[in-house]
């Protein structure tokens, strides 16, 4: 079963599985929202024929799980709110999180299934400074951390509680995947914020762009990750970053992007704020905090324990980047010298 089927992770991973010859059933927050899943399945050119059904049930409330759960082995758990803009409260964004991700690793451990794989994030790992600028699955950020926005506060007290229920009741696995900027092809109608980043940049929204370092991963890789986590022995207790590589910045992406893209070259950002003039404008843009936040440094984010326990291989960042660009391109963006898919 996957949840948040109709976000950016949750169409891959649905289309990998139908690919894989899965049965798959995907919740929906409510009833008509199975669309979005299907325009994703459209654009992965998957054919579901009779492998996919769908459940309505809702992070915020207890009714449905059970039903949703009846009959599953495993469990993809990638639904998780993501505002779109600061929000009022902070519980706003943490209450769902947290309280959602109990409500399906305990629906699942009544209904008999055997592991939970979550969809965590690089929010929950790395966003307490350390000296030395390394990180692993080892590390947590510190939800008391000055200045952590909601979200990121949200995505560590949700794991965290995970990561309890599932010590306290030994009869159900969890395994979690902390993901880096998730970025790669868009399958459906609706980009997610990492492909609108790209959009934006192609389409001169974006002329100078804070000084902030990131790593990145495919999404394409970020299920690949999970469909071995869902089924390798070792990964039950685990957690996994996904990170393909040496950590970018946004200035970085639009170098990538102008090299591959030269028709966008007057487009893209050409200029980078310092440290500095980040941390003064981030008192009046809230989209600046998480920039400011990281104060310039270049984390160095270690991939390691998922490719030597799962086998993973992640694509080359330069990969991902071109293929988010060249993915809105055949969306219908039209770049000033036309500028088309490669063939």
């Amino acid at each position: 079963m996957v949840t948040g089927g109709t976000g950016f992770v949750g169409g891959h991973s649905v289309a990998r599985l139908l690919r894989e010859g899965y049965r798959t059933r995907v919740t929906v927050r409510e009833p008509g929202q199975e669309a979005g899943v299907l325009a994703a399945l459209r654009g992965a050119e998957v054919d579901p024929a009779d492998r996919l059904e769908f459940a309505v049930a809702h992070l915020d409330a207890d009714g449905g799980w059970a039903e949703a759960m009846d009959g599953v082995s495993h469990v993809l758990h990638h639904a998780s709110p993501f505002p779109s803009a600061p929000p009022v409260t902070e519980d706003e964004v943490i209450l769902p999180a947290r309280d959602g991700a109990l409500r399906v690793i305990s629906a699942a451990r009544e209904a008999g299934v055997r592991r939970v794989v979550m969809t965590s994030s690089y929010a929950a790992v790395g966003y307490t400074l350390k000296p030395d600028n390394h990180y692993s699955e080892a590390d947590w950020t510190d939800p008391d951390t000055e200045g952590l926005p909601a979200y990121h506060k949200s995505k560590v007290l949700a794991e965290r509680a995970a990561w309890d229920y599932a010590r306290t009741h030994g009869d159900i696995e969890l395994t979690v995947v902390n993901p880096t900027g998730i970025f790669g092809p868009q399958l459906g109608n609706r980009p997610s914020g990492s492909v609108g980043l790209v959009r934006g940049m192609l389409t001169g929204q974006m002329p100078v762009v804070p000084v902030m370092y990131f790593g990145v991963v495919d999404v394409r890789d970020v299920v690949d990750l999970h469909l071995r986590a869902m089924v390798h022995p070792k990964a039950a207790g685990e957690r996994f970053i996904a990170v393909s590589g040496s950590s970018i910045s946004f200035f970085g992406m639009a170098q990538i992007l102008r090299e591959h893209f030269p028709a966008a070259a007057g487009l893209l950002p050409s200029a980078e704020l310092t440290v500095e003039q980040v941390r003064e404008a981030a008192k009046t843009e809230p989209a600046l905090r998480d920039a400011a936040a990281l104060r310039g440094r270049i984390p160095v984010i270690s991939n390691e324990k998922a490719r030597s326990t799962l086998g993973w291989e992640p694509r080359d960042v330069s990969e991902t980047i071109v293929a988010t660009a060249e993915s809105q391109l055949r969306q219908g963006l039209t770049l000033p010298e036309g500028d088309s898919v490669p063939s």
